[in-house]
């Protein structure tokens, strides 16, 4: 028997998210592994370094801007990637944003534009791109990237409006796999646990790292480059069977 591949090549794929964080990580690596990468961020220099990246180590890629938030941005930007790279294959949904504050304080604002980005981007961006697959006959690997947070409660940050659209985005993940899974489309999830990105550079974690570091049995916190690994394997032919999955990639933690 031969043994699977986990290359990307001759295939085209798109990130969001992809200016900074586990976005630009995974698109990096999605490149590395051989794909076509879109690029889809909001404007601005970030994502344009992301680009030039990727170009700069070879790589095949274009920088689509839009706003996850905006169904109608997102079909022009799944657009262009059919026009300037190929029909488009793969997708991994990293997109997000997160804050703190205690649910009695929190203003309907705040909860709303957590849920907005992390929640409803995710489904915006899994239907522009499934609409996409599906028209081209269907076939395609649509990863989605929730957290830890959407399964456990995390001690001493106060953001219920993250961890419920995280969890909401498990269980889209598994809606969409089973919707989708008659017509050739993989929809799977990845759940970080506690990741060096600016994300978890923000004032109100600053001074938790050390104790999520202590409380996670590998004792630290993850570099973005290994959740790009669990992301090229769930795109990949290697993960042929894999649909409706969420992996957990938290050093442990969510068990204790």
């Amino acid at each position: 028997m031969r043994a699977p591949s986990f290359r990307l090549d001759d295939r085209v794929a798109l990130v969001t998210g992809a200016a900074s964080g586990i976005g630009r990580g995974i698109a990096l690596g999605v490149a590395g592994s051989g794909a076509a990468v879109a690029c889809v961020d909001l404007p601005g220099a970030a994502l344009d370094e992301a680009l030039a990246e990727i170009v700069a180590a070879g790589g095949r890629a274009i920088a689509a801007a839009a706003d996850v938030t905006d169904g109608v941005s997102l079909t022009r930007a799944v657009d262009r990637v059919a026009a300037e790279l190929g029909p488009l294959t793969l997708a991994v949904n990293c997109a997000g944003i997160a804050n703190a504050s205690p649910a009695e304080e929190m203003s309907r604002t705040q909860w709303q534009r957590v849920v907005d980005v992390d929640l409803t981007g995710v489904f915006l961006s899994c239907q522009a791109e499934g609409r996409a697959m599906l028209a081209q006959g269907g076939g395609g690997s649509i990863v989605n990237i929730a957290s830890m947070s959407g399964s456990i409660v995390n001690r001493g940050l106060l953001q219920a409006h993250y961890n419920a659209a995280k969890a909401g985005v498990v269980h889209l993940t598994k809606s969409l796999a089973m919707e989708w899974a008659d017509r050739g489309i993989r929809v799977n999830a990845i759940s970080p646990g506690y990741t060096a990105t600016p994300m978890n550079s923000r004032p109100e974690v600053a001074d938790q790292v050390r104790a999520f570091e202590a409380e996670t049995p590998l004792g630290r916190m993850a570099q973005v480059s290994e959740i790009v690994g669990p992301a090229i394997f769930l795109l990949s032919d290697a993960a042929s069977f894999c649909t409706g999955v969420d992996l957990l990639v938290d050093g442990g933690f969510t068990c204790w």
